[in-house]
């Protein structure tokens, strides 16, 4: 099944258009909030507009992982978690619409309010709202769930903390964040944090806890099941509270979530033809169009789903650790990306089938245009000029091979940029000045085969300049705690971009966080242009300053030579068993978290 739709431009400018100079924000309590203007659905909307508020309940989901865990807290930095958890645990005051850039309706909470600048945002919890033990959630919950992930919590929750001057108990039911900084976004975050149990942690250390504590939350789904690095069962809470919110009807309509996990791709596959595995996505597309003619296919059994979206490509790569003092000269990165043969390797992998990625935001309204940079992009730019990396104003573009096999052109330029870094190559062997030869080492996880051969294409051109990594491969605990610990040189690297870039921006690529273990910033980013950037994407009050603020981000890091960039995938591939069923109309975002399994059903 293939459905196509084109709402991005229109639903951005619309959401842009309906109020960015209008930050006057609400004067009363209202069901939903938008970042811009006012959010999409009225007040007594029934359903999302891609949920199917007459499915069935019942039935199973059951997807294949590649890894391991070691822990059922998705909410601290320890463990490595299944990265599904924290969407199915984290239920918060409010819930995020994928069909719009950025607004949010109310589940925890009934109503929200807002100062004139959004120097405060006020939640109203719902009298009804009950945690899977039949407790009620109250604000004492609401106001240490806070603090403590704002302190102890993931990295993610810090930043937003920092910002929150004040938060106070305002009524019965009713909390009030004041914030610190000017930051519109700071009133939709804070709608957007887990609520936790208080009474569950008493006498246990939150951020130590593994699998022995499954966290207690008011969401639909609840850990029924899991055997540590094999399976996770989440079970349908049939008692849940909030089944009639107009947020959650037509979601959690399945029985029973199942995340089975295996060694590697081979095998997760496999499990998929045998039917261990109900449903797979698929991101290698010379394997949608050669293996997924298995009998189940030929049978009707399973179906082959193509699912457009309208999101950003994100970036997904290769990055490189400029903490590293081999890394923090760009021409050595240039280097590194001239060498890296994409167009055979797409051609060995997809049979050429996927564009590659040109910048972070690129298929979207917020992607870097081509050449100078002009208007308010130039201007915001302007400042920093004397340290940005070339290209960044005039214009960068990634090279382009001729397709064969041994990069003549990359190769010599490549050889070029290190040589004006101080490499040369003797006797085969690329070395500095004082003989030391350049050398560095990959990191992988272990079963993710599609990189593994990606990296062997590269490690051949990489000899070709006289460069002879070594390649690490780790499991899922060892990658984690390797890469929390930034202890890498080069690393495989993916980052999901939204039409509504935020202040998790400061946490992928921000100074402040560049250092802090276990963030997002894999690079090391410090760049106090992209620094400003950021700041301005989130204080901007009109659409042209927004939309240039994140399309001159976009230019000083993919200019920056961060990260070596593979494909990207502007349609998502999922396989599934027939009986799994999901709504024609799709949302802008397409298939993202909060979709699947969220509004899909199982019918006979």
């Amino acid at each position: 099944m293939t459905y196509r739709f084109g709402k991005t431009a229109r639903a951005i400018s619309i959401a842009l258009a309906m109020g960015l100079a209008g930050g006057a924000a609400m004067a009363e309590p209202q069901h939903g909030i938008a970042m811009y203007g006012d959010p999409a659905l009225p007040p007594d909307f029934v359903s999302l507009p891609y949920a199917n508020p007459d499915a069935p309940k019942g039935g199973q989901i059951v997807t294949a992982e590649v890894g391991s865990f070691d822990s059922l807290n998705p909410f601290i930095r320890k463990g490595s978690v299944p990265w599904q958890l924290r969407f199915f645990l984290g239920e918060s005051f409010m819930g995020r619409s994928l069909d719009e850039p950025f607004s949010l309706y109310g589940v925890l909470a009934e109503s929200v309010e807002t100062g004139p600048n959004r120097e405060w945002v006020e939640f109203t919890l719902r009298e009804e709202a009950r945690f899977s033990d039949g407790s009620p959630v109250t604000v004492e919950d609401v106001m240490w769930s806070y603090e403590t992930l704002g302190t102890v919590g993931h990295p993610r929750y810090l930043g937003f903390w920092t910002k929150v001057e004040s938060l106070e108990q305002t009524g019965d039911r009713t909390v009030r964040f004041t914030f610190n900084v000017e930051d519109r976004e700071l009133a939709l975050l804070a709608g957007l944090r887990p609520i936790l149990k208080k009474a569950q942690w008493d006498g246990v250390d939150f951020a130590e806890s593994t699998t022995e504590v499954v966290p207690i939350t008011s969401a639909p789904y609840v850990i029924d099941d899991f055997e540590p690095g094999r399976f996770v069962s989440l079970r349908r809470n049939p008692d849940y509270w909030g089944a009639d919110v107009p947020f959650r009807v037509g979601t959690a309509n399945l029985d029973e979530v199942r995340l089975e996990f295996f060694g590697d791709e081979t095998a997760a596959f496999e499990a998929f033809k045998v039917g261990e595995v109900n449903s797979n996505r698929e991101f290698n597309v010379a394997r949608w169009e050669s293996q997924y003619n298995f009998p189940a296919v030929q049978d009707g059994d399973v179906v082959l789903s193509i699912l457009p979206h309208e999101r950003p490509s994100g970036m997904t790569g290769f990055a490189m650790n400029t903490r590293r003092d081999l890394f923090q000269d760009w021409r050595v990165r240039d280097a590194l990306i001239h060498a890296f043969n994409f167009e055979f390797i797409n051609e060995a992998m997809t049979g050429s089938a996927q564009p590659r990625i040109t910048s972070y935001w690129s298929n979207s309204p917020l992607g870097m245009d081509s050449g100078p940079a002009a208007g308010r992009v130039a201007e915001f730019l302007a400042p920093f000029s004397a340290d940005l990396i070339p290209g960044t104003i005039e214009g960068y573009a990634l090279p382009v091979s001729d397709g064969s096999e041994r990069n003549r052109a990359g190769t010599g330029a490549a050889l070029a940029q290190l040589e004006a870094a101080g490499w040369t190559v003797e006797g085969g062997v690329l070395q500095n000045a004082d003989g030391t030869p350049f050398t560095f080492e990959i990191l992988l996880k272990q079963g993710a085969s599609e990189n593994q051969a990606i990296i062997d294409m590269y490690v051949e051109s990489l000899a070709r300049i006289g460069v002879t990594p070594t390649v690490a491969v780790a499991d899922s605990a060892q990658f984690k705690e390797r890469t929390d610990a930034y202890d890498f040189d080069m690393v495989y690297y993916r980052r999901g971009l939204s039409l509504s870039p935020g202040n998790e921006q400061y946490n992928y690529y921000g100074s402040e966080t560049a250092d802090q273990p276990g963030g997002r910033n894999l690079m090391g980013v410090k760049s106090p242009a992209v620094d400003a950037m950021i700041g301005r994407l989130l204080t901007s009050d009109s659409q042209d300053d927004f939309v240039a603020a994140v399309k001159a981000l976009d230019r000083v890091l993919t200019a920056g030579r961060y990260v070596i960039p593979i494909y990207q995938w502007n349609i998502s591939r999922v396989a599934h068993a027939k009986e799994l069923k999901y709504p024609e109309n799709l949302p802008i975002f397409g298939d993202w978290p909060g979709w699947q399994p969220d509004v899909w059903w199982f019918e006979e």
